[in-house]
């Protein structure tokens, strides 16, 4: 059948919709970038900390016992341990050690050609029936490889259902919704991991000097979330988007549907190769810690305690599995000439983390100076007061956190700034009412992923725009967020059922993951 027709003339006037997206674009772009944002935050608790300082508030810790009083930190001393303690508070900061090992690892993997061709393989050898969650599902998985997904899965899923002969739009939207709809869906750990959990478990911190927050508490939550990512952008695709479609011809100017052809030898070998050595070191590390007296194990023999050197590595090993098949791919595809090449690799991954780095230096100071205010303690324990004098069950506070987060979201695109900001609130106020951090940040991730397809303030929101202009030319924000919307809507009330269930049935979050806190 022939996919060119005659485009629909453009509406005159924007719809309601576009006005809306308009006016959160406008207000979006009135925010500051998330380094000046922890920048003005900083100055703000230092100013609070003097003015709530003069006052007391009645409000008792429940871990030491003791009268919540705010520090004033603008005193000379303190100002001058402020300037002493700089360097190593952005040092000492948890999340950047662990996002910048992870990425080195995942860098080398990518710049090698290891990933994008384990990405098209998949999606090249599937049957036309699984074209859809097959597309989704490579989308979820991609998160792996940080941005991969963005910009390999999504143009490729509008090639592929081109080529397929449907509409290549819906394969765009399909692989936006689990790039980017389905972001803290995934069977397999990722740099998100511990990046969350580095800022969790600070600010649970806040209200428990000592508590600790496994970089894997989320894994099996995420892991089935998957599943149920997988079939709503399903259903969504096939019953919702290809329909709405059908009255959207494709330009006749329009790149036309290729043939996706066999890979290479060279490519083939090079990707079983490295998939080999992947399976050989993950192999050789299930054989190093299945020994009781493995020095992978805790002192009493578990795996997955806090003790555990394991869990202790679980970034490093993240780096070392990726290195390892990066490396054995690049060297059998001829993309990798010498060691000098691997580096490279390493430091273009670096080069691109720079903005999070200064972001970083920005966040540690703020959360420190938040932190030592005991602004945040107060905060915490008056919002669990109302809470507890509201008497809402835990899973009305839950549902409230999720569309909290995902309104958020449409302002503040960064995962990473948004829960850097939010949690040192969110986290310990919902602790002091029980509600576990891991089960926090669980809600958080749900919340921060349903509307960043609707959200053209996400970074790759105008790149996605690009790929659906290839086809339709009259795409616009206001096309893409109507064909996005529906995943949306269906992703939050389905996704926050799931949540209320998997609590309600007990089934565990992850490794070391507690729904409840115990003061």
């Amino acid at each position: 059948m022939s996919n060119q027709a005659v485009n629909k003339a453009p509406d005159s006037k924007p719809g309601a919709m576009d006005k809306f997206l308009n006016f959160i674009e406008r207000a979006g772009n009135k925010i500051p970038d998330p380094a000046l944002l922890f920048f003005w935050g900083l100055i703000i608790v230092w100013g609070l900390s003097a003015l709530f300082s003069q006052f007391e508030f009645g409000l008792i810790h429940p871990v030491t016992g003791q009268a919540i009083e705010i520090n004033n930190l603008l005193t000379g001393q303190s100002l001058a341990g402020f300037l002493a303690g700089m360097v190593k508070t952005f040092t000492g900061f948890a999340p950047l050690g662990i996002v910048l090992v992870a990425m080195l690892g995942v860098g080398v993997a990518e710049a090698s050609g290891f990933i994008n061709t384990g990405l098209k393989k998949m999606l090249n050898f599937t049957p036309a029936k699984l074209l859809t969650p097959m597309l989704i599902l490579v989308a979820i998985v991609s998160h792996t490889a940080a941005d991969a997904g963005y910009v390999l899965v999504i143009p490729l899923g509008g090639i592929i259902f081109h080529a397929a002969g449907r509409h290549p739009l819906a394969g765009i939207a399909a692989a936006f919704a689990g790039v980017s709809g389905g972001f803290s869906a995934n069977f397999i750990p990722s740099g998100i991991d511990p990046l969350l959990a580095g800022f969790t478990q600070s600010a649970a911190q806040i209200l428990d000097a000592e508590y600790i927050v496994n970089p894997l508490s989320n894994l099996m939550f995420t892991g089935l979330s998957s599943i149920v990512v997988v079939g709503v952008g399903w259903y969504i695709t096939e019953r919702v988007i290809e329909p709405r479609l059908k009255s959207t011809p494709i330009d006749e100017d329009a790149e036309e549907a290729p043939d996706l052809g066999s890979f290479t030898e060279t490519e083939s070998k090079a990707f079983s190769a490295a998939g080999w050595a992947m399976m050989g070191g993950i192999a050789l590390l299930v054989l190093s810690v299945f020994p009781e007296s493995s020095p992978l194990r805790s002192p009493e023999g578990e795996i997955t305690a806090f003790t555990a050197p394991l869990m202790q590595s679980i970034v490093p090993l993240i780096f070392i599995l990726f290195v390892i098949p990066g490396v054995v791919y690049g060297r059998v595809a001829g993309t990798f000439k010498s060691s000098d090449d691997i580096i490279k690799a390493m430091s273009a991954t670096m080069g691109t983390m720079g903005g999070y780095i200064v972001m970083a230096f920005f966040c540690a100071q703020f959360l420190a100076a938040f932190s030592d205010s005991n602004l945040g303690t107060l905060l915490a324990l008056s919002g669990a007061d109302l809470l507890k004098a509201m008497n809402l069950p835990g899973q009305v506070t839950i549902v409230g956190m999720i569309l909290l987060t995902a309104f958020v979201n449409l302002l503040v695109g960064s995962a990473s700034a948004k829960w850097a900001l939010i949690g040192p609130i969110l986290v310990p106020m919902l602790m002091a009412v029980g509600i576990s951090p891991e089960l926090t940040q669980a809600a958080y991730r749900v919340g921060d992923s349903v509307s960043n397809i609707i959200s053209p303030l996400m970074v790759f929101f105008p790149l996605v725009v690009v790929y659906t202009q290839r086809y339709v030319k009259s795409s616009g924000i206001g096309t893409l967020a109507s064909l996005m919307m529906p995943y949306s809507i269906a992703l939050t009330i389905v996704w926050t059922i799931f949540l209320l269930l998997y609590w309600a049935v007990g089934i565990p979050l992850g490794i070391q993951a507690p729904y409840t806190y115990t003061m």
